[in-house]
């Protein structure tokens, strides 16, 4: 009986090892890359010319591409494929995609902030409510108009009790 790569590995069951690598760290190379988004590696090397593209490189200088990157040529082929788009209509959109992920970041920013200073706000309104209830009272002398605490007399108080002038 023969031994597999994964027996001398110690896998010993013969399954595959599955490696989990981040969507936007670059892996594969320009064959393997263009292979995977069924264009030619000419077809890479040009995208990346006109901006499409930014691969990452090895130290040694080699592209390599993402998952990511892999799946933005198949976004650009189809925009040009089925859509009928040329590359500066590919750039465009592209662009413009870019500028409204901006946007849209920008307002989450926005209604934080604005939910932040509503909070600060109704904190704000409460304790002024709370410092104005304890200033008025209701006087009950000749009106029962409400004044502030400060200038109430009280009803107790009899106006001959004042200090002679």
């Amino acid at each position: 009986m023969s031994e597999t790569a994964a027996d001398r590995a110690g896998g010993g069951s013969g399954r595959a090892t599955r490696i989990e690598v981040a969507i936007d760290r670059g892996v594969f190379m320009i064959s393997v890359a263009a292979e995977l988004a069924e264009m030619h590696p000419q077809t890479l090397r040009m995208y990346e010319a006109r901006g499409l593209i930014e691969p990452s490189r090895s130290p040694k200088g080699t592209r390599l591409y993402s998952q990511a990157d892999v799946e933005r040529l198949r976004r650009i082929q189809r925009m040009t494929v089925e859509l009928g788009l040329n590359l500066a209509g590919v750039e465009r959109v592209i662009a413009l995609e870019e500028q409204l992920d901006e946007l849209h970041s920008r307002l989450r920013a926005t209604e934080d902030a604005a939910a932040a200073a509503r909070v600060e706000l109704e904190a704000e309104l409460d304790r002024v409510r709370r410092s104005m209830s304890a200033d008025i009272v209701r006087y009950s002398g000749a009106t029962t108009a409400i004044v502030l605490a400060a200038d109430a007399r009280s009803p107790f108080r009899s106006a001959r009790r004042r200090k002679p002038a």
